[in-house]
C-alpha cells in the first residue's frame, strides 16, 4: 500500500472493491458528452468493459484504490500496459480514474495519477497516457496541473 498525501493510501483492488469500483462508473457521464454519443450509451460500454476488466483481466491491467485514513473507499484507478502506438515505447494508460461524488477537491484524483506515474516507473514505462472528454472540465484541469499535454486529438463525424 502507498501513502501519497495527509490520509489517502492507494492498494491493489481485490474482489470485495468490483462493487465499489462499478457505483463509480457513472461519474464518467457527469460532464458534457460529444454530441455524437449519448450518455446511456457511453455508461453501458463503459461499465461493460470495466466489467470485462475486473472479472477477466488482460496482462497488464491493474485496478487499484484510494482510501482515507478510516479504510473509506474515495477512488480508483485503472492501469493498461501497451505499447504506445505513435513511439512504440512501453507505455502505461490511465483507461479509467474516478473519484467518489462529494470528495472533488481533496486531491485524491492528484494522488491517484502520482500512483500511476510512480507504478508506471517501477514497471520502466516510458510514457503515461490517458484520455478525458473535451467536456469533462474538472479532469482536464487535473491533468494539465499534473502536466499532462495533449498529442493526439481524436475526431469524430457520425454518419447518419
Amino acid at each position: 500500500m502507498s501513502q501519497t498525501g495527509k490520509s489517502t493510501q492507494i492498494r491493489a483492488a481485490d474482489a470485495r472493491d468490483i462493487e465499489f469500483i462499478l457505483s463509480l462508473v457513472p461519474r464518467f457521464v457527469s460532464c458534457a458528452l460529444p454530441t455524437s454519443h449519448r450518455k446511456r450509451d457511453v455508461l453501458a460500454a463503459i461499465r461493460a468493459e470495466i466489467e470485462r476488466a475486473l472479472h477477466d483481466p488482460r496482462p497488464g491491467e491493474h485496478f487499484f484504490v484510494a482510501e482515507a485514513a478510516g479504510g473509506q473507499r474515495t477512488g480508483f484507478l485503472h492501469l493498461q500496459v501497451q505499447r504506445d502506438f505513435l513511439s512504440a515505447v512501453r507505455a502505461c494508460h490511465v483507461s479509467d480514474l474516478a473519484v467518489v461524488e462529494g470528495h472533488d477537491g481533496q486531491g485524491i484524483g492528484h494522488a491517484l495519477l502520482e500512483h500511476a506515474r510512480r507504478w508506471a516507473k517501477d514497471h520502466h514505462c516510458k510514457l503515461l497516457t490517458l484520455s478525458v472528454f473535451p467536456g469533462n472540465a474538472r479532469a482536464r484541469a487535473l491533468y494539465d496541473h499534473a502536466g499532462f499535454t495533449p498529442d493526439l486529438l481524436r475526431m469524430a463525424k457520425p454518419l447518419r
